[in-house]
């Protein structure tokens, strides 16, 4: 039988909107509403104000700290290209970040962007200091990625030193523990070999993880790492992989379908119901990730649950889609979208719609650390979470958890800040990057 959007997302959240409020409950009925918030409804009216004011919340815990924690000085940090962020407060605590691939290309932005406006603030506001930084030298300006990236890697840092003032790990300084250990996807890429090939290396990369029960696969054609402006792949490939892949590891695996905004509407409902006869869970970014009246059309269309976000940088696209119930599952990186205190707002806007999230994960240092932490802390998770193995060249340790899938499970570290030391003899090793 085919999973319907709503069992989907009950299944999925398993039962933690349960302990939500009654008020925060919504029904599908909205997706009757008009699309376009310039001539909403009362109803559609109310569903935004109703996100407006998740939004004012603020996310960290304040009343942790009972004096503030200036932030004295905020270093990146570079070894090759290896990067790290240091914040040290003027009371001698410290916390560490590693930063992503990316910052190779946007340290620039790190430097001279963002870092004078966090230095002398009080980190305990948080909250306010990165609504403000947008605002900051016009910052908004370089929206997306290249801001996000690397005011991430800053905000893991602050939250890493907060955590080991207050002696709490990540999550419970963004909210309450409830999945202290985080069952996990395997994410697959080679949407560009045949069919044959690309089952082989699906097989092989699933072996390494022999307890995960999900796995993500990519259907559609992309312009991946070519310059072959025509690459779309081979022709058929999807068609064929979608059952085959069914057949290939049965029907108690969890399979999920992503096609990186490939398709337009009616291809993407086409392909929508295929993956609806091969029970799959849910279709991610099935149109272009910022085109959301397309994403409602196909979510519409279509009983399998709808995933998006990953590319998003601002909230503007997740209020529309969230009120408009042109999704099931919100899924902002991260990195990308700036950091844990964003994406939790976008969490609690999912939730109060009974919508799940399932954070993205780009590459890059200790990415799914942070994602963990990050999912450790919403009632709302998704049943299973992206993971692209544990390689990594950071020299740290972790008391708390092995760090390993045991079960298809990673246990979320206990310890204060993200829950890992990071070798100090190789921090020594990087270079403080001047402009």
């Amino acid at each position: 039988m085919t999973v319907s959007r709503r069992e989907f997302t009950s299944a999925a959240l398993g039962g933690g909107l349960a302990s939500l409020p009654l008020a925060l409950s919504c029904s599908r009925s909205a997706s009757s509403e008009p699309a376009s918030p310039g001539s909403a409804s009362p109803a559609l009216n109310s569903r935004y104000g109703k996100l407006d004011e998740i939004l004012k919340q603020p996310v960290l815990k304040k009343q942790l700290f009972a004096t503030p924690v200036i932030i004295e000085t905020l270093e990146l940090l570079r070894l090759n290209n290896s990067f790290l962020c240091r914040v040290r407060s003027r009371d001698g605590a410290e916390g560490i970040s590693v930063g992503h691939s990316g910052m190779r290309t946007l340290f620039p932005i790190f430097v001279h962007n963002l870092q004078p406006f966090f230095l002398g603030k009080d980190a305990r506001e948080l909250d306010r200091i990165l609504e403000r930084v947008y605002i900051y030298g016009f910052n908004f300006r370089y929206n997306g990625i290249a801001l996000g990236l690397p005011l991430a890697t800053i905000e893991f840092a602050i939250l890493d030193m907060l955590g080991r003032i207050a002696k709490k790990p990540v999550g419970e300084l963004i909210g309450e523990i409830h999945n202290p250990e985080v069952a996990v996807y395997v994410a697959t890429e080679w949407r560009e070999k045949p069919v044959e090939e690309s089952i082989e290396l699906i097989k092989k990369a699933v072996a390494e993880y022999p307890e995960a029960r999900a796995l993500k696969i990519k259907v559609g054609g992309l312009m991946f790492m070519t310059t072959d402006m025509d690459a779309v792949g081979p022709p058929g490939r999807t068609e064929r992989m979608i059952p085959l892949v069914r057949k290939t590891f049965g029907d108690d695996m969890a399979l999920y379908a992503d096609s990186n905004s490939f398709y337009s509407v009616p291809e993407a409902i086409r392909v929508g119901k295929l993956l609806e006869e091969y029970k799959y869970r849910y279709f991610e970014e099935p149109v272009m990730f910022d085109h959301i009246e397309e994403i409602k059309q196909v979510a519409d269309a279509l009983t399998i649950p709808i995933a998006n976000g990953e590319q998003d940088n601002s909230f503007y696209g997740f209020r529309w889609l969230i009120a408009n119930d042109g999704l099931d599952i919100v899924q902002p990186d991260n990195y990308y979208f700036g950091g844990l205190i964003r994406s939790m707002k976008v969490a609690r806007m999912a939730a109060a719609f009974g919508k799940s999230i399932t954070p993205h994960m780009s590459g890059g240092g200790l990415g799914y650390l942070y994602n963990i932490q990050f999912v450790s802390a919403v009632p709302n998770a998704g049943a299973h979470h992206e993971f692209k193995g544990l390689q990594t060249n950071v020299r740290f340790e972790c008391k708390t958890s092995p760090l390993r899938v045991v079960g298809g499970k990673i246990k979320v570290p206990t310890g204060p800040g993200f829950g890992v030391d990071i070798d100090p003899e190789w921090v020594k090793k990087h270079q403080v990057v001047k402009l």
